[in-house]
Formats: C-alpha cells, structure tokens, sequence
C-alpha cells in the first residue's frame, strides 16, 4: 500500500522513489515505502492550503477539536501493542522503551484535548468604556510544516500533530526517512477518528528532497523543526525568506551535577540512565557528569562498574538492556568522539570499541562507554556525540561546578544532585537550561514546556506554550455603540 498520505488519499511518489528500512539491531529488512519528492511535497503543501482556507477544520468549535483529539487517544491506546512493535524495529530500541513511549504519545493527545477543549473563547480587556467589547483571541497559524527526528519516532510527531490540531491547524509532516512507519500508523487513527482530507497529510523522505522544499515553499505558515543544530540553522535560514513563525528543538550537551551528599547509590543509578537511555541518542541525555572532586574517584568507579553490566541486544531481547545505534554512519560519528577524546587527554574507563559478540555483529551497536578526566574545552564534551558516551568533569566549589555546566552553547536541560535542598534550589535558578532536575533525571508531563535556551532552539513544546506555537494572538475591538468622532470636524 502507498506510504504517502496527501488531500485524504494514501499515494506512492511521483517519481517511484522507495527507500528500504532495515532495523538497526540486526540490518533485517523491516519495509521497502515511499519515499517523497519535490513535485510531491508540494501537492501536499497544496492540499494543506486548500483545506485551511477553505475548509472546515479551522472553524470547528474548539472543543469538537478536543474531542477529536481524545479519540485518537483511545485508537492509540487500542494499537498500543502493534505501534510499538513498529517503532522498535524502525529504531532497534528495546519493546519496553517503545512501549512506554506510547503511554507518552496518548497522554499528550489526551492533554491537548483537554487543553482545546477549554478554550475560553478569549481574553476579555477592560478598557472603561461601557459600550466597547475588547478581547485578545488566539487562532490558528495556518499551514504546518512539521519535521520530527528518528531517535523518538511517533513521540516527537505527538508533540507536533496534537498542539497543532488542537489550535485548528492543517499540516504536512514530515518524519525521518529512517524511522517512517509510525507516522504512517498515526495517519490512519487521524483519519479513524474522523479528521477532513486535507488536514493531516505526510511525506516521508530526505531533508533535502522533502525539508528543504517545505520549509522555503511561500504557502507554508509555520515551520516545526527537532533535530541537530546544523540542520536547524538551515530550516531557520529557509524560513526567513517567507519570515515564517518557527519553532526549533536542537538537542543539547545537558551537566549532570553530583554533589558530594549527593544520596550516593541513586546518583549512580540515574547518572546511568541519564547517558545510556536509547544508547545515549536523547536529545536531553545527560552526556556531562559533572562530580564534586571529594566524591569523584569512588563515585566515577561505581558508574564504570554500571555501564559495564549494561547488557547490548536487539529491540525484543528480554535480557538487553540497551539497543543499537540508528546507522553505521551514526555510529562512525560516535566512534569518531571518543577518538578525539582519549587524543585529547581522556581517560577510556569503559567501553570505547565495538563488541566482540557474534550476535551484535549484524546491528549498530557500540558499548556505554565513560571517559574520565575531561575537560570543558575538549570537543567530545563540546559537541553532541548523541551516543553512549559519558564525559567526566571534576568541580570543587558551587560557583565553579555552576560555570562548568553553563560552559556551553546549549541550553536544553540539566540535573542537580545534592540532599541540601537550599544548594539544589540555588544551583536550580543558575542553569541556563529550559528544564533543570533536583534529584532525578529524564522525567516530563506534557502539561510542563519542553524546550531549550542558547542554540537549543526557539520556543516551547507542551503545555499552554506549547499549544501557543501554533496560534496567532488577535485583539478584536468592537465598538458597540458607535458614533462620530468628530476629529476633523
């Protein structure tokens, strides 16, 4: 069946173009889909026109819209099983990993049905005048286009697609080639639950014969880019051409920061988590460990100890506790960081090459891997590896453990570990990062703003921010009782 869904139709690509999907843990053929151009790119930016402005999906009473929403909830909750088999052999991670994510997918479609379903129906301006009726109102933006990554498939499409329709917008998403089939699976629920053609339409393909060409086409209201930070400064240099409304997420290098009463054997356990969730490949991984020098020796060898127990294997493995990387120029990235690292002066502690082991032969798999004795101006501390590997940093004082971790150009999240709770709070309020844990790692609700500061990009995702990328803010004045002014009388 065509992978291309455009005006309400399932379609292949204008010019036959298909793309195989090989899952990462073991190069099996997973599916051969369409893979989309330039000429079909634009047909759906068209169809994504036409039903905005003409159409009846940006004039459908907010909480019908809600409703909507809530109902794909329950289509996902329904293919619960079936979407997280597809994400995990599109990504190699593990069944459970992918599982959860879907938990997370319909808890944020169930959010922004809430949200849209409480709409106000504005913002009512007290002007002193009896016979004026002012309001500030929120409308949709228009055209969306929506560009998602490969490390969290539907996840990252959820964050887009649900604020997105909630504020009554059309769109064309676009996810990563590599990663297709759960958007292709959520296209299905959203026309299920009774969505108009031409609201929701998507074209799986390359950046540059699908990306580029949404983000510079002049019909397209919004850009909605996650990903790196190279491609994101081409999406915003695209868009300025239209001066679009856009919205980045760049990833970020995200401090992990353990003091010395840090509780000690929980620290070890997140900081374990933090670097090696998903091989490292999170945009908020906490790829920095940042350890109080009093505590350092005896805490960096309890999270060696850690990362050498992490068990690698395939996405249904029981026993694995860690999947592959995305690809094999993916991995020769990585690779390549740790490299750079020990020549500049980091201590391999674990790690660091590919497995011996037969059965990981056939996937992308590299080891966690720790480098120790790290320093602020080494590149592998410096740039976003995206992989299973974590750099240590020494601190000595408060002040210096806080300018270490800000001694970036991201500004995504970070962690504080520390029992005096008055430190925590205070080392909290310092971190230019758009999320900050005290005692934890990873977690988010959806009724929180994700997002970044410095060159982790532009706007929020989730919550009420998040809903209000997609909307434009409108003052309506209405004079109830007009009568001459008489100015140039």
């Amino acid at each position: 069946m065509p992978e291309l869904f455009i005006g309400g139709d399932w379609t292949s690509a204008l010019d036959g173009r298909r793309r195989e999907i090989r899952c990462p843990a073991d190069g099996t053929l997973v599916a051969t889909v369409d893979e989309a151009g330039p000429e079909d790119v634009s047909a759906a930016i068209g169809a994504a026109r036409a039903a905005f402005d003409r159409g009846t999906w940006p004039h459908t009473p907010a909480a019908e819209r809600g409703a909507l929403l809530l109902r794909v909830a329950r289509l996902l909750e329904r293919d619960r099983a079936a979407l997280a088999r597809a994400e995990s052999l599109d990504t190699g991670k593990r069944l459970v990993e992918s599982e959860y994510d879907l938990d997370d997918v319909v808890a944020c479609f169930r959010y922004f049905g809430a949200l849209a379903a409480s709409d106000g129906g504005g913002r009512i301006i007290a002007t002193g005048k009896p016979a004026v009726d002012s309001r500030v109102v929120h409308e949709p933006v228009g055209v969306c286009a929506l560009i998602t990554p490969w490390n969290y498939p539907l996840l990252q499409v959820a964050w887009k697609v649900a604020p997105a329709l909630a504020a009554g917008n059309t769109f064309v998403l676009k996810p990563s080639e590599l990663t297709p089939h759960t958007a292709i699976g959520l296209m299905r629920l959203l026309a299920e639950a009774g969505l108009p053609d031409g609201v929701a339409n998507l074209v799986p393909g390359t950046g540059t014969g699908a990306g580029a060409p949404l983000c510079a086409d002049p019909r397209v209201d919004m850009v909605s880019f996650t990903g790196g930070l190279a491609t994101g400064r081409r999406v915003m240099a695209a868009a300025a051409a239209t001066v679009k409304k856009v919205a980045l997420e760049l990833g970020g290098k995200n401090p992990n920061i353990v003091f010395a009463d840090a509780a000690f054997d929980t620290a070890v356990d997140h900081a374990l988590t933090a670097a090696f969730l998903h091989s490292g490949q999170v945009c908020s991984a906490g790829a920095r460990l940042l350890v109080e020098d009093v505590l350092h020796d005896r805490f960096v060898d309890a999270v060696v100890a850690g990362a050498e127990r992490i068990r690698m294997g395939g996405p249904f493995d029981p026993q694995a506790r860690t999947g592959p990387l995305i690809s094999a120029a993916h991995r020769e990235k990585v690779e390549a960081y740790v490299a750079a690292g020990v020549a500049e002066g980091a201590v391999l502690r674990c790690g660091g090459r590919r497995p011996d082991d037969p059965a990981l032969r056939g996937g992308f798999h590299y080891p966690p891997t720790v480098l120790d004795e790290c320093t602020a101006a080494m590149s592998v501390v410096r740039e976003e590896s995206f992989g299973p590997v974590l750099t240590v940093e020494r601190f000595r004082t408060e002040d210096e453990a806080v300018a270490l971790a800000n001694d970036t150009v991201y500004g995504l999240a970070g962690a504080v570990w520390s029992q005096d709770t008055g430190r925590a709070r205070r080392v909290a309020s310092r971190l230019r990062a758009g999320t900050v844990w005290i005692n934890d790692y990873h977690p988010y609700v959806p009724q929180a703003e994700w997002g970044g500061m410095k060159r982790s990009g532009v706007g929020r995702e989730l919550g009420p921010a998040g809903l209000a990328e997609y909307q434009e803010t409108k003052h309506v004045w209405h004079n109830l009782a007009p009568r001459p002014q008489g100015w140039f009388a």
